[in-house]
């Protein structure tokens, strides 16, 4: 009884987890040596000393945890300028010689290739590509794990709960590492900007407001996966060393809603109505969502990110809803594809091009196709893994020259508007020629081929025939000499000695006039004087042309002073 007695005086002075050992020690002793007189008094006052002890393990656990309860609290990134404002971290301070990571520390988790560029203009903004290619050095760059709890707490937070095992409070540990653990990692992405928004959500917004939040989305994923869960981890599996499905169910637990308001963004986007605009930033969604399933980092070199941070039957359900999300992205990405062709072939904008010029549709559908090319990777990906087995380049080759078909199809449609037939062959030469200029002067050109480029300049040229025919065949009949003479050969009334008729002559001249007038001037005569440079076409006023007509016949040079 005394060494009870003395275990119960020390127990002040003893940690949670050293009371808990030795009062178990006694309770087995005694449980073992019932004959004892005293066995039950004994181990009723062990027992209550045991809840005791208990739970002083249990606060010690919950204050030494919480005391690096750190929260990111501020980081703002614009995708299209690449600027990180601060990054501040705030918590409590668990022990006196432990200090928070300063701001600019935190940039060091990221690859230099993400990180704030110095050579940026005074703003602190530097430049960079589009969403969709930014990506391409952190694929391969390495990531530096934030130290979310200091090296030498993690020993002591691991024999707390290994502590707490033995002694049967699993659920309770469990239970304790979620409250505080949750907390931080759902702080953390609300104030790096992360929302929860619905499809409802999504449809009602501007384009221009939910293609900037699709950028940040593409940037939180990145730095919530590879740096914040990846860091989680890391914490996660050495305080449950050796408790392997204990770790997991407790990593599961405290992420598991963190990942579920990062995807459902990604999902309203998969799900929301298709539109040509969306392609792009679908195939960036994309990009980012293959890079944490394809690419190894940190210590972990045999699985992806995905695979190895969400690992375990308990996170079974998250590495589910991820892939999930690659598969509707990528299936939402490749039917918005197939619309776009559908819709340039159907696209009956009345929009008028009076002067035969490039359409806006064309303009459009070239400088898409230009940009599609930027994502060539991409595209042959999508080919490859949800495709027909076909070789991805011919198939990337087969939806371009689809689209460019369709493109030649609609403009011949539009060309058909024109009442004047010069007019259409010179709206279908024009474009059809800008569709190949652009093509030859574009990565287009090895996808689509030669023989693509040769056979369109070969209707380029049928057409300018055509127009020359359709347009200028009638003027230049004016100008010719036949039937300008008359059939006799001699001197006429109202005609000369060289047999051309004076009648004929004018009235040729007035055919021509009224002609080129009908040709030339009604189609292209405002164009030229509201252009950019007038001048350089219109040499002369009709003012100017009458005076130096009438000075021809009178003999003059122009130098010579008019009297």
């Amino acid at each position: 009884m005394g060494y009870i007695q003395g275990a119960a005086r020390g127990f002040g002075e003893l940690s949670g987890g050293d009371s808990s050992a030795q009062l178990r020690k006694i309770i087995r002793y005694f449980s073992s040596n019932k004959s004892f007189k005293s066995s039950d008094g004994v181990l009723n006052h062990a027992n209550s000393l045991l809840v005791k002890a208990q739970s002083k393990l249990e606060d010690e656990f919950k204050q030494l945890l919480a005391s690096y309860r750190f929260v990111l609290l501020y980081i703002h990134y614009i995708l299209n300028m690449r600027e990180y404002s601060t990054i501040l971290l705030s918590g409590m301070e668990g022990l006196c010689d432990y200090k928070a990571v300063e701001p600019d520390r935190l940039f060091d988790g990221l690859p230099n290739s993400l990180r704030p560029s110095a050579d940026g203009d005074g703003s602190g903004k530097s430049p960079m590509p589009h969403g969709g290619h930014h990506h391409d050095d952190s694929e391969t760059a390495a990531y530096t794990l934030p130290v979310l709890i200091p090296s030498r707490v993690l020993p002591l937070l691991h024999d707390l709960a290994q502590q707490m095992v033995q002694a049967g409070h699993k659920q309770l540990l469990l239970q304790n590492y979620k409250e505080t653990r949750y907390f931080v990692l759902e702080e953390s992405l609300r104030k790096l900007g992360v929302e929860k928004l619905s499809k409802e959500d999504v449809q009602r917004m501007q384009w221009e407001v939910l293609e900037a939040k699709i950028g940040n989305w593409i940037h939180f994923m990145r730095i919530a996966v590879k740096l914040l869960f990846a860091g989680e981890r890391q914490v996660c599996d050495q305080i449950f060393q050796g408790f392997d499905s204990l770790s997991d169910q407790c990593f599961a637990e405290v992420t598991v809603s963190s990942v579920s308001m990062l995807l459902s963004f990604g999902d309203a986007i998969a799900r929301s109505k298709r539109s040509p605009e969306k392609l792009f930033v679908l195939l960036d969604m994309y990009e980012i969502m293959r890079e944490l399933h394809t690419e190894t980092s940190f210590k972990w070199k045999n699985s992806s990110l995905i695979e190895t941070i969400f690992k375990g039957k308990a996170c079974v359900e998250i590495r589910d809803s991820a892939m999930g999300l690659t598969k509707r992205l990528a299936q939402t990405a490749q039917e918005t594809f197939g619309d776009f062709e559908e819709a340039v072939e159907k696209d009956a904008t009345k929009t008028a091009v009076l002067d035969g010029t490039v359409h806006p549709l064309t303009s459009y559908v070239i400088n898409y196709v230009k940009f599609l090319f930027d994502y060539q990777a991409t595209l042959k990906q999508l080919f490859l893994e949800f495709g027909n087995g076909d070789d991805s380049n011919s198939q990337l080759a087969s939806v371009t020259m689809r689209i460019m078909q369709a493109l030649q199809n609609n403009l011949e449609g539009k060309s058909k508007q024109y009442r004047d037939p010069a007019l259409t062959h010179l709206f279908l030469m024009n474009n059809i020629h800008y569709m190949v200029r652009s093509v030859r002067r574009s990565e287009a050109k090895d996808l689509l081929g030669d023989d693509w480029v040769q056979r369109h300049r070969r209707i380029v040229q049928q057409h300018a025939n055509l127009y020359k025919r359709t347009a200028w065949t009638k003027i230049l009949q004016t100008s010719s000499a036949q039937g300008l003479t008359s059939s006799g050969g001699g001197s006429l009334e109202g005609g000369n000695s060289s047999g051309v008729s004076k009648g004929l002559l004018k009235e040729r001249f007035k055919m021509f006039n009224m002609q080129f007038d009908e040709s030339f001037l009604k189609r292209f005569g405002p164009l030229v004087e509201n252009g950019k440079n007038p001048q350089k076409y219109i040499k002369y006023t009709a003012e100017d042309l009458e005076r130096l007509l009438g000075e021809l016949f009178e003999g003059k040079s122009m130098n010579e002073p008019r009297r």
